[in-house]
């Protein structure tokens, strides 16, 4: 099933008067959503009382959660407070996503800083694969981490990276950012073909399962040289990427991920507008 939500909470959310998280699986429900992610990424985790009662809210309206975890991880940095601080958020994060009774937590996993692309690559690599050290040692193991493709040429993160790092493990599942990868690659998605060749890339190299239940963003992106700049709605012409092809993309290849809407402020508006649509097709 292929499921459609918002990253966190959209202003119409709270203009109609809501206050708290626990209240967003019946709104969306109402939406005729099916997905929510849930943003660790300030480092601002929930106490197991308040995810107990968003779980069950979203039980009740059947919801499937994934969470965001903290924006500033970094793989590539090597230094001791790092290393320990990228294990901490991440661990916090999927534990935080099992009380959620989720199994997707989105992971940035690292920036070049003043490093080499080789040299920055390979700290990420020794990083993340002493993290799964950890994450083995805990029971998380229903719960793939995610390492999103990146809209900055600073980050690591292009598609070719991602299926690297995810062909590492098998808890390692991608997030593709679409808004991401139009961004750096300066506003080549725009056909159908475009996005079925990047999951056709996908599918060689780590098989369809992998696929099938990846975890996806989307959005339209403004873009610059240095790549993204500032998410937009569905009402911008001009930098895209368009859902139309990339959901008939998802179509074409019956794959079921979760569709999370990242647009700034009507991410829940623009994820029921791409449900709709994949309704039609």
């Amino acid at each position: 099933m292929v499921r459609f939500g918002p990253s966190g909470n959209c202003e119409l959310f709270y203009s109609e008067g809501h206050t708290d998280s626990v209240e967003a699986p019946k709104w969306l429900n109402q939406m005729g959503l099916t997905a929510y992610e849930y943003g660790f990424t300030l480092g601002r985790f929930l106490s197991k009382e308040k995810s107990e009662k968003i779980l069950s809210e979203a039980k009740k309206y059947d919801i499937k959660i994934s969470v965001h975890a903290p924006y500033y991880i970094n793989f590539c940095n090597t230094s001791p407070v790092s290393v320990e601080n990228n294990a901490k958020y991440v661990l916090n994060s999927l534990r935080g996503l099992k009380m959620l009774g989720g199994t997707n937590c989105v992971v940035h996993v690292g920036s070049q800083m003043k490093l080499s692309r080789e040299e920055a690559f390979k700290n990420m690599e020794k990083g993340v694969k002493d993290f799964l050290d950890l994450y083995y040692q805990e029971d998380l193991l229903n719960q793939h981490i995610n390492p999103e493709t990146m809209g900055k040429f600073s980050n690591i993160g292009t598609v070719d990276e991602i299926l690297e790092i995810c062909s590492w493990d098998k808890a390692l599942y991608p997030c593709f950012d679409f808004g991401h990868i139009n961004s750096i690659t300066q506003g080549s998605l725009k056909t159908k073909d475009d996005f079925l060749r990047i999951f056709d890339k996908a599918i060689n190299k780590l098989g369809f399962e992998k696929v099938n239940d990846c975890h996806i963003h989307f959005s339209k992106i403004k873009y610059g040289e240095k790549g993204e700049i500032v998410h937009l709605t569905f009402d911008d012409n001009i930098y895209g990427p368009n859902y139309e092809p990339f959901l008939e993309s998802v179509k074409e290849l019956k794959i079921n991920p979760s569709i999370i809407s990242e647009s700034k402020g009507t991410q829940a508006q623009d994820a029921k507008t791409m449900s709709e649509y994949f309704k039609k097709i």
